[in-house]
């Protein structure tokens, strides 16, 4: 046990669901926080349509495929059998160590991890490894930015971005984040992705509720992330250099500690 307790009886919004809110919800709990999980974003497959299924099935004919999340992962594989495909599958790029333990955990090895989580770094690093006319596949979500496809055509790579999933919000997390914020009953915010900010504010601005975060603590992963919760006038109070909820947490609290 940690002996000292710098989150001591704070709410923290954990926006992940039950099936990935786990880590995050312990890691505040270690350090004495109540962790209160409320989904801000979900995913579910989209309907297998022709320009997925003709990926697939040309999947020996690209030389890279990037996989930007776990999410993006655990969707693509549920497309497309692992089996077999021994020395067919494409090299894999990946972003987020996270991200690359999922794939060894299924027995597949990432060629290349860049050395911060975040596109640009990505693309900066990428670019050099890859031939001129490679082929890239990347599977995506709906709401995913297009800098990597972008920067990587413009590099003269041949890119075919493919949804596999879609972005939502689930209806009852709407309603438990209106009711905690109007209460007041959440003392740190924290915000993993640019869309976990959108679907938050989209809550805020429909029941009037700006008022109300005013006085909660903001953390956030990734300078992304970070501009788009001061496009809509929030205070960024923790936005840690290294891109993982662990240093989220720990700059959230040395921030606490600093007010203190």
């Amino acid at each position: 046990m940690i002996q000292s307790l710098p989150l001591l009886d704070k709410t923290v919004l954990v926006p992940r669901g039950e099936n990935q809110a786990k880590s995050f919800s312990q890691l505040v709990e270690r350090y004495g926080g109540i962790p209160i999980e409320i989904p801000l974003l979900s995913f579910r497959p989209i309907e297998k349509n022709q320009c997925l299924n003709d990926a697939l099935l040309a999947l020996n004919t690209y030389d890279w495929i990037i996989f930007t999340s776990n999410v993006t992962v655990e969707t693509f594989f549920s497309f497309f059998k692992k089996e077999g495909i021994g020395e067919a599958f494409p090299k894999i790029a990946v972003i987020g160590k996270k991200t690359g333990e999922v794939l060894t955990e299924m027995g597949l090895t990432p060629q290349f991890v860049p050395s911060a989580y975040v596109a640009e770094a990505f693309v900066e690093e990428f670019i050099p490894l890859i031939d001129k006319d490679a082929r890239v596949l990347v599977p995506k979500g709906n709401l995913a930015r297009e800098y990597i496809a972008r920067s990587l055509t413009e590099a003269g790579a041949h890119v075919n971005e493919v949804v596999i999933y879609e972005t939502y919000m689930p209806a009852e997390s709407r309603v438990k984040l209106a009711g905690m914020l109007a209460d007041q009953q959440l003392d740190i915010l924290t915000f993993t992705s640019p869309s976990t900010v959108d679907h938050l504010m989209a809550v805020v601005k429909e029941y009037g509720l700006n008022e109300q975060l005013k006085n909660c603590i903001i953390g956030c992963i990734g300078p992304i992330t970070e501009k788009k919760l001061r496009a809509y006038g929030l205070t960024v109070h923790a936005s840690p250099e290294e891109y993982t909820v662990k240093e989220m947490i720990n700059s959230t609290i040395a921030y606490l500690d600093k007010e203190e």
